[in-house]
């Protein structure tokens, strides 16, 4: 349920954020069809971090 809502979640921001640009501005359907495609990245970036499927960035501590 977790994996779905990161998705979903970042898929939503970018279209609304994309959907404001577009009506405030004027660039229609640009703002929305580019941050759509970034809400998108986003969230499967989100749901690849949270499942694990990412290695962890080493950290200074782990150096040592």
């Amino acid at each position: 349920m977790r994996l779905s809502t990161e998705f979903i979640a970042g898929v939503l921001a970018g279209g609304i954020l994309g959907w404001m640009f577009d009506h405030y501005l004027g660039t229609k359907p640009w703002g929305l069809i580019v941050l759509l495609m970034l809400g998108f990245v986003t969230g499967v970036y989100n749901v690849m971090r949270v499942s694990g499927s990412l290695p962890k960035a080493p950290t200074k501590e782990e150096d040592r």
